[in-house]
């Protein structure tokens, strides 16, 4: 009973107390007067009862309180509130009643306003979770849209240059067949320098289509029985002339699994072989080595391609594979796909990846990390399915009893029907 009194003597100071220093304005009072006083009649009822449980209505309406304000900027406004009410409480008490009154409903109330705390706590970070959820989905929402965005400009950028491309390409050739025999050798050397500049603007809009295809999951491929040793075999042809004009050397070996039969898309898995080799071609310096090996895992066949270049930092080994991923200041690079540091688009890997993936198989590098003097050297893995069966019925039926000679025939030829990739300076 004494308990009773000495809670309905401090009601009223305790109110005016508490409202006069967390709130600020009449309006604002008013209504934080009226949270106060029914936090007070539950108090009142949670410490005669012994029940904590009613406060848990307005302890939950407190806790879902936080304004978007202070969702934003992190403040735990509530659990403030709540602090001071404790502190304040103490001080209304000495100052309002006898010691031994003080003690007791200091005593009594305490382990009450510990209990609310936690729960508004509880309350209030369950309501910042769920503010952070929301602005995380939106911001989600907001990145998928502008790469959405992205790849709609790539899309019809690439599709709107090949028109003019052409027209420039066959005006082009016309103008050589003019001024074929002249006597001014420098019309054809400019002729030249023009028809560089188209091959180079070609194989950027080619891979920008590429990644349009990827990125819209339309990217086609025609599944045959194909060899990795000829994929890699072209490839050392491909890339004589870059590795002699580097001075560099090419070692491609063979493994166990190269010489297996696998199905795959052969123009698209030498298309990503050779930008994964062109790019270790370009972060190795003059007279560095570039070797192509691998090995057989189960149900797999894994390709390494081993470079000793200036290598690449742990938190740049992801992003190399995003589309216009470019390391280093692009003003500094030289131009071409296999001179040092040559500068470009950023497309190879990004296309690489993508075509590796719709194989069903996956990319990745390891690097010790970036060092241009020590030279630490990156390592590619290629992880391909030993898939020795097509998918489509219709492969099947072609190819199901396929001759291995013609096999390796039709394998080569399949990729040489490409035209091969120059590396015309600009």
């Amino acid at each position: 009973m004494a308990l009773q009194k000495s809670l309905q003597k401090i009601r009223t100071p305790w109110v005016e107390r508490i409202s006069r220093e967390l709130a600020s304005g009449e309006g604002v009072r008013a209504g934080f007067v009226e949270q106060l006083v029914r936090f007070y009649e539950l108090l009142e009822q949670t410490v005669v009862t012994g029940d904590a449980g009613w406060l848990d209505p307005i302890l939950y309406d407190w806790g879902r309180a936080p304004t978007e304000t202070n969702l934003e900027e992190g403040d735990y406004f509530v659990s403030f509130v709540m602090n001071r009410m404790i502190a304040l409480t103490i001080e209304v008490a000495r100052e309002t009643l006898g010691k031994a009154d003080a003690l007791e409903l200091i005593a009594a109330v305490i382990p009450v306003f510990s209990h609310s705390l936690s729960v508004v706590v509880r309350y209030e970070m369950e309501t910042r979770v769920a503010h952070t959820a929301s602005e995380l989905t939106k911001i989600q929402e907001k990145l998928q849209q502008l790469d959405h965005n992205k790849s709609n400009f790539i899309s019809v950028a690439a599709h709107e240059l090949k028109t003019p491309l052409t027209l420039i390409e066959g005006y082009t050739s016309m103008m050589a067949d003019v001024v074929e025999g002249s006597s001014q050798p420098e019309i054809n050397n400019l002729l030249e320098g023009v028809n560089n500049g188209i091959h180079r603007l070609r194989y950027i809009i080619d891979d920008m289509i590429d990644v349009s295809l990827i990125d819209n999951n339309l990217l086609t491929l025609n599944y045959q029985p194909l060899l990795i040793t000829h994929l890699l075999n072209l490839l050392k042809t491909e890339l004589a002339g870059a590795i002699v004009e580097r001075s560099q050397t090419l070692n491609i070996n063979k493994f166990e699994g190269s010489e297996i039969m696998i199905y795959g898309d052969s123009k698209r898995l030498y298309q990503a072989l050779l930008n994964v080799a062109q790019n270790a071609i370009k972060y190795t310096p003059d007279h560095g080595m570039i070797t192509v090996t691998g090995r057989m895992l189960p149900g797999f066949i894994e390709i390494l391609v081993v470079d000793t270049g200036i290598g690449i930092s742990p938190e740049n080994q992801s992003a190399i594979f995003d589309k216009f991923g470019q390391l280093g200041r692009s003003d500094l690079h030289s131009s071409g796909k296999t001179k040092f540091k040559g500068g470009g688009p950023g497309l190879g890997l990004p296309i690489a990846r993508g075509i590796i993936e719709a194989h069903g198989g996956t990319i990745w590098v390891e690097s010790e990390g970036y060092d241009e003097v020590k030279l630490k050297g990156s390592t590619f893995h290629i992880l391909l399915p030993t898939r020795t069966e097509a998918t489509d019925p219709l492969i099947t039926k072609f190819f199901g009893h396929y001759d291995q000679k013609k096999m390796e025939t039709e394998t080569e030829i399949s990729v040489q029907e490409t035209p091969p990739i120059n590396n015309p300076s600009s």
